[in-house]
């Protein structure tokens, strides 16, 4: 532990000297893999604590037991597919949010992954539930949270709430992430990255229909067209032709688009009633 907060001083010494404030349009990431572990740490303990608090955070007990069962199984399908880059390095756990009225998941920095009931009970199609969870794995895992949040921060700031320094600007990000506050936007780039390696996380898995997310989407836009926009896509904004290039990428990797059994789905929507 003391190491671990030396090498973190260490780096926010080093990005003081350089006065380091963004990545740039490049997109390149001045932030290390530990970092982005203990920042993602402080943010879900933040996140914990205000869901807690207000009682919408569902524990891991027996009393939720059946409904994480089941949340598990699909989540770890994604996370075994051989296709997560930071499967190791990353915690990888996953929250329920009791919230009927948010269609929303988010992922913080360091593979923190919430999911709210609302999206839960939203959706009827296990491979289209898989391909949200694959699409917010990818912007943990290609670290697109902590990309944009070092743009709009600077990676001093970020050191400081990684190492515990700084729990206004804690309290601040964790409020982004989830949705609570202003919402933190990933880029149109950004969220075609995600579409893409859900396509290839979800071909992994050699179970879900690779495209699962076109059909999330689908139904997503239909509810935009009609002027009730989900929260999803308030944070998450939609590129042009989304669900075509979702197929489009699907074709390319030659994998399986047959739908997969929604025993898993039918279970964890059956735990939440």
């Amino acid at each position: 532990m003391k190491l671990k907060k030396s090498l973190l001083t260490l780096g926010l010494a080093v990005a003081s000297a350089f006065t380091l404030t963004s990545c740039g349009d490049d997109g390149v990431l001045l932030f290390s893999i530990e970092d982005d572990v203990a920042l993602g740490a402080q943010v879900a303990h933040q996140v914990d604590s205000t869901y807690r608090a207000q009682g919408k955070l569902m524990e891991r007990n027996s009393t939720n037991q059946q409904a994480y069962a089941s949340l598990d199984k699909i989540v770890n399908r994604v996370l075994n597919s051989g296709e997560v880059q930071y499967r190791q390095q990353f915690a990888w756990d996953v929250k329920l949010i009791k919230d009927d009225e948010q269609l929303n998941a988010f992922a913080t920095p360091g593979g923190h992954i919430y999911v709210f009931t609302g999206l839960i009970k939203y959706l009827s199609d296990e491979d289209h539930f898989a391909g949200v969870i694959a699409h917010e794995i990818a912007h943990a895992d290609q670290r697109h949270s902590v990309k944009q949040l070092q743009r709009q921060y600077g990676i001093n700031l970020l050191l400081s709430i990684a190492l515990g320094n700084n729990p206004s600007a804690l309290k601040q990000i964790a409020g982004q992430l989830s949705g609570t506050l202003a919402g933190l936007k990933f880029s149109r780039d950004a969220e075609t990255e995600a579409d893409n390696y859900s396509v290839e996380y979800l071909a992994g898995t050699d179970y879900y229909a690779c495209d699962g997310a076109a059909g999330f989407f689908i139904k997503m836009n239909e509810e935009a067209a009609q002027g009730t926009p989900p929260e999803f896509l308030s944070t998450h904004p939609n590129p042009e032709n989304r669900v075509e290039n979702i197929e489009q990428k699907a074709q390319q990797v030659g994998c399986s688009v047959a739908t997969a059994p929604d025993n898993d789905f039918t279970a964890l929507k059956n735990a939440l009633k």
